[in-house]
């Protein structure tokens, strides 16, 4: 079979339309232009495409109402006795290891930002003594006494009052309790893949997210704004005299408790994100975005747990730190030596070491458990 021969007219179309083709001179400018009018209109459809799945991350709409059927979503957790004993058996399985770990949270806190101040703490005593005017008596009194001195040691009154050391003391403070923290967080991740880790093995390797952590930490102390000027508007209302009005004292509580919440509110998915900014190649606000989706539909439930960890550390600080101050009272009073030695400092110091330690393991196993019950967002 032959094949068949094209004609040369069959290649007379192809050459005239070469011919009417535009020069090249012409044709320079058009992907200046052309990346001009395509650019934003990429960056728009990029917009809204993320605003797109943040709707479909989140289903809630602002003054829409949200059925329960909408919002109901799962979260298998023991009860909060039932999970506080869990936490409490993991940090006992592993006590060597988180002992060692407070401790060295311990020892460089009183080296770098010292003790609290044995002065300072016998200057606030006298004070009440002084001020009481007997409100103190009987037994009831010196526990209420002994409870005055842990809260004012507990808010930081028994510092230093130097503002050129306080500053730095504040400083190494938050550094050795964001290390205690991520330290933490690596140790129980660890463990919970079954191996066993040594401590020097979580100083070593944990330090890497600090910086995210330190700005996720940072955006924490924003969100405490509305509580920090409740607190502020409460001082002036005091001393204002405002609030011996009722319908003035309840319109000012009533917005306090508003700020309250909202602090709440956003508060309980940055502690989720505290944990997961700890995870490898993780960003600040990728951790943010992701503990907004884990938490939504649970929010409350979570945030109850968390209210619940703060409980039980008050609970612990007030069975442990009462007693101690009562036992320096009466060992300042019956024997002169006791005078120079600081039991108070050294209890608030283990106290606020091992709250750290127990909290972190709290936050990460909580973590862990809305981790796993993988349902949609609600």
């Amino acid at each position: 079979m032959s094949a068949v021969k094209k004609s040369p007219s069959a290649k007379k179309p192809a050459a005239k339309k070469a011919a009417t083709r535009r020069p090249r001179a012409t044709t320079k400018a058009a992907p200046a232009v052309e990346a001009a009018v395509v650019a934003p209109t990429t960056r728009f459809h990029q917009l809204k495409a993320r605003f797109a799945n943040f709707q479909a991350r989140r289903p809630h709409r602002s003054f829409r109402r949200t059925y329960r059927r909408d919002y109901v979503r799962s979260l298998a957790m023991p009860g909060y006795w039932a999970f506080t004993r869990d936490v409490q058996s993991m940090l006992w399985r592993n006590r060597k290891l988180f002992l060692s770990v407070a401790a060295i949270y311990a020892v460089l806190t009183a080296s770098l930002v010292s003790l609290a101040s044995e002065d300072a703490y016998q200057q606030i005593r006298q004070a009440i003594d002084s001020t009481s005017g007997g409100a103190f008596n009987g037994a009831w009194g010196q526990i209420g006494k002994a409870g005055l001195l842990l809260a004012a040691g507990a808010t930081g009154n028994f510092g230093s009052t130097q503002s050129d050391t306080q500053g730095q003391s504040q400083m190494y403070a938050v550094f050795i309790g964001l290390l205690v923290w991520l330290t933490t967080v690596w140790l129980l991740r660890v463990l919970l893949t079954g191996r066993k880790p040594k401590m020097r093995d979580g100083l070593y390797s944990a330090g890497a997210p600090i910086v995210p952590t330190f700005l996720v930490s940072l955006v924490i102390l924003v969100q405490l704004l509305p509580v920090a000027f409740a607190v502020f508007a409460y001082n002036a209302a005091a001393a204002s005299g405002l609030l011996e009005g009722g319908i003035e004292a309840m319109l000012f509580w009533t917005v306090v408790g508003l700020l309250t919440l909202l602090s709440l509110y956003w508060v309980t998915s940055t502690m989720m994100a505290l944990v997961i900014v700890t995870l490898p190649g993780m960003y600040p606000m990728q951790a943010l975005r992701t503990a907004g989706d884990l938490v939504i539909g649970r929010r409350v439930r979570i945030l109850l747990r968390l209210l619940w960890m703060l409980g039980a550390v008050v609970l612990a600080w007030v069975c442990i730190a009462i007693p101690v101050i009562l036992f320096d009272g009466w060992l300042k009073s019956v024997w002169m030596g006791g005078a120079a030695l600081p039991l108070v400092p050294i209890t608030l110091l283990l106290l606020s070491s091992l709250s750290v330690v127990w909290m972190a393991s709290y936050v990460y196993l909580l973590y862990r458990k809305v981790v796993e019950d993988d349902a949609l967002p609600a």
